[in-house]
C-alpha cells in the first residue's frame, strides 16, 4: 500500500520523467513529500512565480519532446500558471500541469480557492482531468504522459484533490511508458505528392512544428536541396531546418521581410509539413485564401485536427514530418531561377543597415553568429526586439530557438533557464526587451539557487516598443502609458549572483559578451539602444502593419 503521492511520483519516474518545475503549495503537501525520498532521481527546480515555472515547462517540452511537469497550488496558482499553458497550446509543446485541488468533499461549494479546472483551461489545455479515486493515478498519469506528446503536442492539466493525495492504495504503478509508433504516410499519398509537384512552376515548402529529429531534417534538407524547392518556416520555428542549406529562404512571422511574402503570394503550390496555418505565418490569413487557397495545397500534419480546419487542401495527409520527408521522391528540379532568387533575397534580407542607436544591433547579431557555438540554444519573450534573433541570425543544423508562438512577454527568461536545466553544457542566450525582462526577472533567483546560468541581452529602449507602434499608427501623437523607467538592471543582476555588464556602445559589446561567455555565473548585459532602433529600419514599416495582429511586447 502506498499514499496516492508517492504513487504519482512513482509513475512519472517509471515514465522517464526526470524534472520538474514548480512553487510548492500546502493543496499537494504529499506530492511535495513523496520527492524527498526521490531527490536523486528527479530534479524539482523551485521557482519563484507560477508563470515562470510554467513557462518553464512548456519551454522544455519543446526543446527535449518530453512532457515538461510543472507543480502549482489550487486556485491563484493554478491560474498564475495558465500563461504556461496557453503558451504550450499555441508552441505544440508537450506540458503536463499538476495542479492543487480542494478535497472531495469541499468541492462545489466555493471553497478556499476552488476552480472548475475542466472550464478554467477548456480552451487551452489538450486535455484536463481531475483525480477523483486514488487507484486511478496509474492510469490517468499514463494516458496524461500519452496525450501530451502523441499527435499535435500540447499541455494536459491533471488537478490532484488533496484528499486522494494521502489516501492509500494498492494499486500498480505501471512499469514503462507508452510507445506511439508514427503515422507513416501511404504510397499512393507520395505518388499523389510527385504528381502535383511534376504539374507545378513555383513550388515552396513551408516547415513547422518541434516533433522533428535527425533524420527527418536531414532527408526534407537532401530532397529540397537536389529538387531546388525553396523552403520557408512556419512563425518561429526556423531553428527546425538548417538555414545554411542553400533551400533556405526565411520565416513566415511578424515582419515577414517583403521576399518571404512574395514567395507564398506566387507560389503555385505549396507543401505544408506540420504547421497549423496561424495568423502570423500566413499575414492575417491575407496570403491564401480561406477557405480555398489560388495556390495548390498539400498538408501534411500528425494531428487529423489540423487538416482542413482553416484551409481546404489538395491532398491531406496525416503522417508524421521526419516519416513523411524520409520518403519523398526527388523531383527533376525544374525551378533553378525561382529557387535562387528565392535564396539569394533570404541572403541580402540578413544585412541590416547601420542602427540609429548607441549600440547597433545589426553589428551585435553579426558578433553572436560569428562567436556562438554550433549547438546554441537561442531564447526570447515577445517585442520589436524579437526581430533580431529571429529575422537577423541563422540557426544551423544543432541550434535551437525557443520562443512563444502565443506572442507572451516574459517568456524567454524562464526558456533559457530550462534549457540551461535541461542541457547544462550548452551555450543559452536569451533575448530580452526591458519590459519583458521584468515579468520574469525574479526567475534569475531560480537560477541562482539551482546552479543554472544562462546569458541574457536586454535590449533596453525604455518603453513598452510593439504597443508604442501601435499607438504611433492608430493614435498619432498621443503616446501614453507605454514609457517605462527602468531599475538598475547591472545591480538587480548582481543581487542574484549573475554577472552585470551595462553595455552603452557598440563598440563595448565584444568584450562584454566574451566576459558572459567566459563567467561561471552566467551574465545579464543591459544593452542601450535608442527607441528608434527597436528593430531595423527596413523591417519597421512592415513591424508597424504586422502590429496591428495583437502582439504585445
Amino acid at each position: 500500500m502506498a499514499i496516492g503521492g508517492k504513487i504519482l511520483i512513482d509513475c512519472l519516474l517509471a515514465h522517464g520523467a526526470k524534472r520538474g518545475f514548480g512553487i510548492p503549495g500546502e493543496s499537494y503537501l504529499a506530492v511535495l513529500d513523496a520527492l524527498y525520498d526521490k531527490k536523486e532521481d528527479f530534479d524539482f527546480i523551485l521557482c519563484r512565480n507560477e508563470g515562470g515555472a510554467s513557462f518553464m515547462a512548456s519551454a522544455y517540452g519543446k526543446l527535449t519532446q518530453e512532457p515538461g511537469l510543472c507543480f502549482v497550488t489550487r486556485g491563484p496558482g493554478a491560474m498564475n500558471a495558465a500563461i504556461g499553458v496557453h503558451t504550450a497550446k499555441q508552441d505544440s509543446s508537450p506540458m503536463i500541469l499538476f495542479v492543487g485541488q480542494v478535497g472531495i468533499k469541499m468541492k462545489g461549494r466555493e471553497a478556499f480557492q476552488e476552480i472548475d479546472y475542466e472550464t478554467a483551461f477548456k480552451d487551452i489545455g489538450k486535455w484536463t482531468v481531475e483525480i477523483n479515486d486514488v487507484d486511478r493515478i496509474p492510469e490517468i498519469i499514463s494516458r496524461a504522459w500519452v496525450t501530451a506528446i502523441s499527435g499535435r503536442p500540447g499541455p494536459v492539466v491533471v488537478a490532484l484533490p488533496e484528499n486522494i493525495l494521502t489516501q492509500e492504495s494498492s494499486a500498480s504503478v505501471l512499469t514503462k511508458a507508452i510507445f506511439v509508433e508514427n503515422a507513416v504516410p501511404s504510397s499512393a499519398s507520395i505518388d499523389n505528392v510527385d504528381r502535383l509537384l511534376s504539374e507545378c512552376n513555383r513550388p515552396l515548402i513551408i516547415i513547422g512544428g518541434s516533433t522533428w529529429d535527425e533524420s527527418g531534417q536531414d532527408a526534407l534538407k537532401d530532397f529540397a536541396e537536389t529538387s531546388r524547392i525553396p523552403v520557408i518556416a512556419a512563425f518561429r520555428y526556423q531553428d527546425q531546418f538548417d538555414n545554411f542549406s542553400n533551400s533556405f529562404c526565411g520565416e513566415a512571422g511578424v515582419g515577414m521581410p517583403a521576399h518571404v511574402r512574395e514567395l507564398i503570394k506566387k507560389s503555385d503550390l505549396i507543401l505544408a509539413i506540420n504547421i497549423r496555418f496561424g495568423e502570423m505565418t500566413t499575414d492575417a490569413y491575407s496570403l491564401l485564401d480561406v477557405p480555398v487557397p489560388s495556390q495548390k495545397l498539400i498538408h501534411v500534419h500528425t494531428s487529423v485536427n489540423e487538416l482542413g480546419k482553416i484551409y481546404q487542401p489538395d491532398i491531406a495527409i496525416q503522417a508524421n514530418p521526419n516519416e513523411f520527408s524520409k520518403c519523398l521522391k526527388r523531383v527533376s528540379g525544374r525551378w533553378d531561377t525561382w529557387f535562387s532568387n528565392a535564396r539569394e533575397n533570404y541572403l541580402a534580407s540578413l544585412v541590416a543597415p547601420e542602427q540609429p542607436s548607441d549600440v547597433d544591433m545589426g553589428i551585435v547579431m553579426n558578433h553572436l553568429q560569428k562567436v556562438l557555438p554550433s549547438d546554441v540554444i537561442i531564447t526570447n519573450g515577445a517585442g520589436n526586439f524579437a526581430v533580431w534573433p529571429n529575422k537577423f541570425f541563422q540557426f544551423g543544423a544543432g541550434s535551437r530557438l525557443l520562443a512563444p508562438q502565443s506572442g507572451a512577454m516574459g517568456y524567454g527568461v524562464p526558456a533559457a533557464i530550462a534549457a540551461k536545466a535541461a542541457f547544462p553544457d550548452r551555450t543559452v542566450i536569451c533575448f530580452a526587451g526591458d519590459g519583458d525582462f521584468q515579468m520574469t526577472c525574479q526567475e534569475l533567483a531560480t537560477a541562482a539557487q539551482a546552479q543554472i546560468f544562462p546569458i541574457i541581452l536586454i535590449v533596453n529602449n525604455a518603453t513598452y516598443g510593439t504597443i508604442r507602434v501601435h499607438q504611433e499608427k492608430n493614435y498619432p501623437g498621443r503616446v501614453s502609458c507605454t514609457d517605462i523607467i527602468n531599475p538598475d538592471f547591472i545591480g538587480l543582476a548582481q543581487s542574484f549572483g549573475f554577472l552585470g555588464i551595462s553595455v552603452k556602445t557598440t563598440d563595448e559589446f565584444s568584450a562584454a559578451f566574451s566576459q558572459a561567455l567566459s563567467s561561471e555565473n552566467g551574465a545579464v548585459l543591459d544593452l542601450h539602444v535608442s527607441s528608434e532602433s527597436l528593430v531595423p529600419r527596413q523591417s519597421l514599416s512592415e513591424i508597424r502593419q504586422m502590429a496591428l495582429n495583437n502582439q504585445t511586447g
